[in-house]
């Protein structure tokens, strides 16, 4: 059996779909991660083989005032997961972020790249992939820009923009691979499959800007929205983000034989799917 933590999220009810049967699915009001003994209770009363724990604060903004929680949430908890699974001899998989880099480089991260966390989000998520080691039986897959049909993310801001205003503008110097969440479940259960452990990579593939991902938004849901450019300086967020934090995924085709669809076909099916 196959546990999901986090299992009413954009992600988790994505990969509770692809899983099907042999997946068992627990959210916040039957297990609290931040909590060893309600996590230890709820792993050993199911004894699932492989626990994957898509369970995250992700809001990056509100982790810069809520330090403690981003770091119960996204660090103690998967120290939590990853003891009660290590107690049972499951194996553990946790979904990471490319926030753990700090978007300098100017190439594609490879899963050996030094993580450089700009703020408390990313510090979080990478204080969980270090937790995440208390079991040896772990997979940590690192994504991004994730848009999903059972949750609030970037296409539905912008649809609900466009259907508000006919011009908006957006920041054009940010740089990744906008992700969705059906095709990484994939990814994670190819890992699984093929039996890896350690860090993978897994995002669609190609890249774009936050502008460009609006302007293709709009363009595939036939909406007539000018988009104007914008820096991530004037936007004037509270929280810093890595401005080319795109990732190499060669790792994961070459080891699991999985390569994710182009970051715009996968929006089109998306938009095809939300629309029925």
């Amino acid at each position: 059996m196959i546990l999901v933590i986090g299992a009413n999220g954009m992600l988790g009810r994505d990969m509770m779909a692809l899983i099907g049967a042999a997946a068992r699915g627990v959210d916040i009001d039957e297990i609290d991660i931040t909590s060893l003994e309600s996590t230890e209770r709820v792993i050993r009363t199911l004894k699932p083989e492989t626990v994957i724990n898509c369970a995250a604060y992700t809001d990056v903004d509100g982790c810069e005032t809520n330090v403690e929680t981003a770091m119960q949430v996204n660090g103690e908890g998967v120290a939590h997961l990853a003891l009660a699974t290590r107690e049972i001899g499951a194996r553990l998989v946790h979904v990471s972020t490319d926030y753990v880099f700090d978007g300098s480089k100017g190439t594609p991260y490879v899963e050996d790249d030094a993580p450089c966390p700009l703020g408390v989000y990313g510090e979080s998520k990478l204080a969980g992939e270090l937790n995440a080691g208390f079991n040896p039986d772990h997979l940590i897959v690192r994504t991004q820009w994730l848009f999903g049909l059972h949750g609030k993310n970037f296409v539905e801001t912008m649809l609900r923009l466009a259907s508000e205003k006919d011009e908006i503008a957006v920041v054009d110097d940010q740089v990744g691979s906008p992700t969705w969440t059906v095709d990484l479940a994939q990814a994670v259960l190819a890992l699984l499959k093929s039996g890896h452990r350690g860090i993978y990579h897994a995002a669609n593939a190609g890249f774009c800007s936050w502008n460009g991902f609006a302007q293709a938004i709009f363009e595939e849901a036939g909406l007539p929205v000018k988009v104007h450019g914008m820096t991530t300086d004037e936007l004037n967020r509270p929280a810093r983000r890595p401005l080319y934090s795109t990732l190499d995924c060669s790792k994961l085709e070459q080891d699991a034989g999985f390569r994710l669809q182009p970051w715009r076909s996968a929006l089109k099916t998306y938009l095809q799917l939300r629309n029925k």
